[in-house]
């Protein structure tokens, strides 16, 4: 009997050991090392790589189609002609002035959502993890409405207001997470509990406007890309320029602080220094974002987990989620317009209904998985 057991637990250990080889062998397959000259190596993996290229190919398709519609309707080869220097003076103004500010700004907010909620998931190491959830989203509606119902102030001051409520949350939030560190459940419960607070401010501040400012600040909490021009497409676009960048630099650090604090930091990683210089780049997105378009929700919550579920690749994937969060705002801007007319849907609406059912199916996912 102790023989055939004994012959049982090698037979398995055999299994065991063929399986793990066989993990890294489709693991190899999946990854390939780039050399160059100068002694730098680069890790690519097709996978994500052909999905990047397909979500980029998207977003821009689904900026076309979004420039190509409303009261004046064009096809996509008039918008790609006139966006390349032909077409008519007419068409011209349409596209250039009115539209393409637009689609820019959607494509920046988008990417910007996406690429915070990324990192955002990837600190606190919870699906749950966003923006929406951990309390930016609703610092930057109460420094908005501060402008709106009691300075009156016109739609930079209103920007500059959303900015500053999100930093000042962002910082407040880190204040109360900070315990020689910021660690993720502390962060996402003192995220969550702040979230409450603020969207009680909200609605205290709604109260106190008169009928004129409460329209005004219930359509800017809605989230919308409608009148969007060239003035508020720079500063996302500068933003965007300077931060994605830093934080991509940051990917491989946050990979290692998926394994935890103390492999990270065996692994060379400055732990601490990482994270906040990452969650401080997240915030300041996140709040330029809120200011461009409103607190457009759930885009920052879906895109981080849609793009890792079609890279099939560990870590924060930040550009695919970049590129996800863009697809995703300009797709929902698109629809809102082919479902309900031009400027009749915001497209915050759009989103939040279908963000919420997201968030349904996931929490259901997390509780059959047994992770909460």
């Amino acid at each position: 009997m102790s023989a055939t057991v004994k012959s049982g637990q090698e037979t398995e250990q055999r299994r065991t050991k063929g399986a793990r080889r066989g993990r890294r062998a489709g693991a190899a397959r999946r990854t390939r090392t780039v050399r160059t000259k100068g002694g730098l190596s680069l890790r690519l993996e097709p996978r994500a790589l052909w999905t990047g290229l397909l979500l980029l190919a998207l977003a821009l398709a689904a900026g076309v189609a979004l420039i190509g519609s409303g009261d004046y309707p064009m096809t996509p080869a008039e918008v790609i002609a006139t966006l390349t220097g032909g077409g008519d003076a007419g068409r011209q103004f349409v596209v250039q002035d009115l539209r393409l500010p637009r689609v820019l700004v959607g494509l920046l907010v988008g990417a910007a959502f996406g690429i915070a909620g990324a990192v955002f998931q990837t600190v606190s190491r919870n699906p749950l993890g966003s923006p929406d959830v951990l309390g930016f989203a609703q610092g930057s509606s109460v420094g908005a409405l501060v402008v709106i119902v009691f300075f009156q102030g016109g739609g930079f001051a209103v920007a500059a207001g959303a900015v500053v409520g999100g930093l000042v949350t962002g910082l407040g939030i880190f204040l109360l997470a900070w315990q020689r560190g910021i660690h993720g459940y502390r962060f996402v419960l003192v995220g969550i509990g702040a979230g409450a607070m603020l969207y009680a401010m909200v609605l205290y501040l709604l109260t106190k406007a008169n009928i004129v400012e409460a329209t005004r600040a219930t359509t800017w909490m809605t989230g919308s890309l409608n009148g969007r021009d060239w003035s508020q497409v720079w500063p996302p676009a500068a933003v965007c320029a300077v931060l994605v960048p830093l934080l991509l630099c940051h990917g491989r650090a946050l990979r290692m602080l998926e394994m935890g604090d103390d492999a990270a930091a065996a692994l060379g990683v400055r732990v601490g220094r990482v994270r906040v210089v990452v969650l401080i780049a997240a915030v300041v997105l996140v709040s330029v974002a809120t200011a461009a378009a409103g607190p457009i929700s759930f885009v920052a919550l879906s895109a981080p987990q849609l793009a890792r579920r079609l890279t099939g690749s560990p870590g924060p994937n930040l550009l695919p989620s970049a590129l996800m969060g863009a697809a995703l705002l300009v797709a929902a801007d698109w629809s809102s317009q082919r479902l309900f007319g031009a400027d009749q849907l915001p497209v915050g609406v759009l989103t939040g209904v279908l963000g919420g059912g997201y968030l349904l199916w996931l929490l259901a996912t997390e509780r059959r998985a047994g992770r909460i």
